[in-house]
């Protein structure tokens, strides 16, 4: 068992789950490492939230399941690269289904999560991700 101290953070970051005890689990996680999080329930409110962000203190990285109504997590990633290209978004599914882990790559992702989320993969993902944005 992996007993180094987890990577930690203190970006912004919107979880994005329609089953509301996944969104606010995977919410709790990520304040426990640091960071700030938010959660909403759909695609739909998601993209609300993102498109009214304060100045200057936007979301760092979007982390969305894939399988939701409405707007499905590729969906919402789309509208939200085309709001800032630059923002990092994880893809979370409960499925193998590895033709999407392409997809997301192919679409600009960076990183696709496998549920039920465990807080040590997700500290992970989410700081390897943050830091290859920064560091361009």
């Amino acid at each position: 068992m992996d007993s180094s101290p987890l990577p930690r953070g203190r970006e912004r970051i919107l979880v994005v789950d329609d089953e509301p005890a996944l969104a606010e689990t995977t919410k709790h996680m990520l304040d426990r490492l640091g960071y700030q999080a938010v959660f909403r329930t759909n695609g739909i409110e998601a993209l609300e939230a993102f498109r009214n962000q304060p100045e200057g203190k936007g979301f760092d990285m979007v982390i969305t399941d894939m399988t939701m109504p409405h707007l499905t997590g590729l969906d919402l990633a789309k509208e939200l690269l085309k709001l800032d290209p630059n923002v990092a978004i994880l893809l979370c599914t409960g499925f193998s289904e590895l033709a999407d882990a392409e997809k997301a790559k192919k679409m600009g992702l960076q990183g696709f999560l496998m549920k039920p989320v465990v807080l040590r993969e997700l500290a992970g993902m989410v700081r390897n991700v943050l830091d290859k944005r920064m560091n361009g």
